[in-house]
């Protein structure tokens, strides 16, 4: 699977490792990625998503329900 966040759409990064004498090469940035289940209240059911600690920290705040569907709107939710 590809590592995107299903929340928040971030995605992994491209950028260089710039060394002392200033020579660059590709490297990779990695979201940072966790598998969490979650339950949802309203269907009674749990949901395993693929997200970024930030939107851990998102959902925790607004609540999961709230978040999916702000992510809905904005067309970064990829469940």
């Amino acid at each position: 699977m590809a590592k995107v966040c299903q929340i928040t759409g971030k995605r992994t990064r491209v950028g260089n490792n710039v060394s002392h004498a200033n020579n660059k090469t590709k490297r990779k940035f990695y979201p940072n990625l966790q598998k969490k289940r979650f339950f949802v209240p309203s269907t009674g059911e749990w949901i395993t998503l693929k997200v970024s600690t930030s939107a851990l920290r998102t959902i925790n705040k607004n609540g999961l329900e709230a978040t999916i569907r702000k992510a809905y709107e904005r067309g970064t939710l990829s469940i």
